[in-house]
């Protein structure tokens, strides 16, 4: 075989091998065919539900949330909203806000920033929210103390008449001079009503009591609650009760050696030598019922809620270690009265400190002739401003 032809073999034999490979090469495994993909879900179907925004509620309050009495108490309400109902409310607040026209702007304001349940914490932000509520018809206002209700705006309260009756008892026990001394706010019938409450609980532990009362005529007034707690300890009282909203009182109190109670909120920490009891206002359950009313779209204006001892709204707590316990006894069955309605505050026969009869042998007040109060009951010194 000569060179040539072994060359052409060789060259045949090369390009079999090429072939052969690149037909290897190109050799693919069958793969199963994909199943067709699902038509895609439509943009309605697939997308998760809106979620509903938040109800914004907000609360007017005439104090600080620090003074330690009325506000803190509304506060410590709104406090409850947010954990009883988590992210499907949001709560703001300004505080300090007057009794006066300025209240309208306030109110007028936290109605415009989106809020649509408004809680004005005052008696004198009645006029006020009355004047604001047409304009705002999708606006659920409520209103602490008033007496005046519209289409969207409904009154609340609660008997903290209740309270000073139960810090009565205690201090009938405990005075040494049988003179008590209140430190009270503004003349209005719920200021008027818990002093007599008062003096009433006082009497059915020592008939011998008489009270004092000082007006300092405003809610929030360290410096003015002071002198009047000072003028009433130089008067021979040696326990004082009030009807305002700061600590200054147990303070003073505390600092003349006298004896005190706390007011709306357990004031303990601000004269504990002093302190013998806080008659408390719990805001809670009615805030959450009228946030839960206004979630579930139950919410209705006009009407009016008065809570207490019953509803878990008032209550009489940390009671000295030195009040005696048939004291304490006898606030536990008060207590249990009140709840149960087997007992009665304001009851006949029943004078006022003119010698007039309000209320007959077994005549029980109702919740009209409390509202209506005006006058001390015998044991009260003095005269009710302005009444006639």
């Amino acid at each position: 075989m000569t060179d040539l032809q072994k060359r052409s073999l060789l060259k045949v034999a090369a390009l079999t091998a090429v072939a052969s490979a690149a037909l290897v090469g190109c050799g693919k495994k069958e793969e199963p065919a994909q199943a067709p993909a699902a038509p895609a879900a439509s943009a309605a179907s697939a997308a998760a539900p809106a979620k509903p925004a938040p109800l914004k509620i907000g609360f007017a309050y005439v104090g600080p949330v620090g003074d330690g009495g009325w506000t803190f108490a509304h506060d410590n309400g709104r406090k409850a909203i947010e954990k009883e109902f988590g992210d499907k409310v949001v709560t703001s607040f300004v505080e300090n806000v007057p009794e006066s026209a300025d209240a309208e702007r306030v109110i007028r304001d936290i109605a415009g920033q989106g809020n649509k349940l408004i809680f004005g914490t005052t008696f004198g932000y009645m006029e006020p929210m009355l004047k604001v509520s047409p304009d705002f018809k999708d606006v659920k206002f409520e209103h602490a103390t008033g007496y005046k209700q519209g289409d969207n705006i409904r009154t609340y309260d609660s008997r903290t008449y209740e309270g000073a009756y139960m810090a009565g008892v205690i201090a009938g026990k405990m005075t040494k001079s049988n003179t008590l001394g209140v430190v009270a706010s503004i003349p209005i019938p719920e200021v008027i009503r818990n002093i007599n409450s008062f003096t009433l609980g006082a009497q059915s532990s020592n008939p011998k009591v008489k009270t004092k009362v000082v007006w300092v005529n405003g809610w929030f007034d360290p410096p003015k609650e002071t002198e009047a707690a000072t003028s009433l300890i130089n008067g021979g009282a040696d326990v004082l009760f009030q009807n305002t909203d700061s600590p200054a009182v147990l303070k003073t109190a505390e600092a003349k050696g006298k004896r005190a109670f706390g007011w709306d909120s357990d004031m303990t920490a601000y004269g504990p030598k002093a302190h013998l009891a806080s008659a408390v206002i719990n805001w809670g359950p009615y805030y959450i019922k009228a946030t839960k009313e206004a979630l579930d779209g139950k919410w209705a204006g006009g009407g009016h809620s008065w809570w207490g001892v019953k509803e878990g709204a008032i209550d009489i707590v940390s009671i000295a270690e030195d009040v005696p316990a048939e004291t304490k006894a006898k606030l536990d069955e008060v207590k249990k009265g009140l709840a149960d309605g087997s007992f009665v505050i304001w009851k006949g026969p029943l004078k006022d400190n003119a010698g007039k009869e309000i209320l007959a042998k077994d005549a029980a007040a109702d919740d009209k002739f409390l509202s209506g109060v005006n006058f001390y009951v015998k044991g009260v010194e003095g005269k009710v401003p302005g009444a006639k």
